[in-house]
């Protein structure tokens, strides 16, 4: 493979010139940019990009780590990301982990060796102190809320929007509310829970765990939903979803078994997708495409920052 000294030997100038005209640095006569000009082309040279970002120490790479690919949630965040990475000139590496550990970790692993400038967690299996050991090797954004570590993050407060959208349900008549969420382990579905235990002993309500369904991710998932609530002897008159696309499962399958909402069961879902919108559902709004953009900006950030994302309740016919 033909690298620069075998150029300069070509064209019978220094290292430093073709060095030059590979840079496209002014200073260099027309004479001896043709010459290097003319044995790139005969030689098929090309440079090595590694070795470029080796000298630059930057590759120009952001790794992304998100659980799924095909679900809106993510889905929008990245939408936010990547539009950022164009404008800054930046590409992204993919990393899906099914909230696999070992998967997050290869992630790590390449931003430890360089192989990728800074990363994007938007939602994190490892522990905290596994993160934290990595802080050193680069920039790494979190999507939750850990503003007391020493980590950029750009989160919805969790705890007040659940809290909140609680409150709202009991002022509209409501005491049996349930909730379903995609996973319990992570921080913001433990943000929610903690809301979900205070909502409930500030206004001295029975706590029943089997009024929490987790697991529910997609549109499907509704049909497992309202089976559940088939099954108890007390169901809940209200569920906070959230995933709007969950939410429209729900809705669909209520509208199979005869269930009235809101009469029966009111809902308010998470997001405000557009299949939100066209099934008129309540829903709380989370600007995830915006909180992808800041995700990128911390990421290309050497400052340590912390940016709240603010939320509003939409309301339709669900409630």
């Amino acid at each position: 493979m033909t690298n620069i000294k075998d150029l300069a030997r070509m064209a019978g100038v220094s290292v430093t010139t073709v060095s030059r005209v590979l840079n496209n640095h002014p200073y260099v006569s027309e004479q001896k940019k043709v010459a290097v000009l003319r044995a790139i082309e005969e030689s098929n040279y090309h440079k090595n990009i590694n070795a470029v970002h080796l000298s630059k120490g930057k590759t120009q790479l952001i790794g992304v780590v998100l659980p799924y690919t095909d679900h809106s949630y993510f889905g929008q965040l990245l939408k936010g990301i990547a539009k950022q990475a164009l404008e800054h000139n930046y590409k992204l590496v993919l990393f899906q982990t099914d909230y696999i550990e070992s998967r997050e970790l290869e992630a790590l692993y390449m931003l430890k060796h360089k192989q990728i400038d800074s990363l994007i967690i938007c939602s994190r299996t490892s522990n905290w102190s596994i993160i934290e050991e990595h802080l050193v090797y680069g920039t790494i954004t979190l999507c939750e809320n850990m503003i007391n570590k020493k980590v950029s993050t750009t989160f919805v407060n969790h705890y007040e929007v659940f809290f909140d959208a609680l409150e709202y349900l009991y002022s509209k008549g409501h005491s049996k509310i349930g909730y379903t969420i995609g996973r319990k382990s992570g921080t913001n579905s433990q943000n929610r829970e903690r809301a979900y235990r205070d909502f409930h002993k500030k206004y001295n309500l029975p706590y029943n765990s089997y009024y929490i369904m987790d697991e529910c991710l997609y549109f499907e998932d509704g049909e497992k939903v309202v089976k559940q609530l088939n099954d108890m002897d007390t169901p809940p008159t209200a569920l906070l979803i959230t995933s709007d696309q969950v939410a429209a499962g729900v809705v669909t399958c209520c509208q199979k078994h005869n269930i009235s909402i809101p009469d029966q069961l009111s809902i308010i879902g998470f997001d405000n997708e557009p299949i939100a919108k066209m099934m008129n559902i309540t829903s709380i709004e989370i600007p995830l495409e915006e909180m992808g953009k800041n995700l990128f900006l911390q990421a290309i950030n050497d400052q340590v920052s912390n940016k709240e994302i603010s939320v509003k309740l939409i309301q339709r016919k669900t409630v």
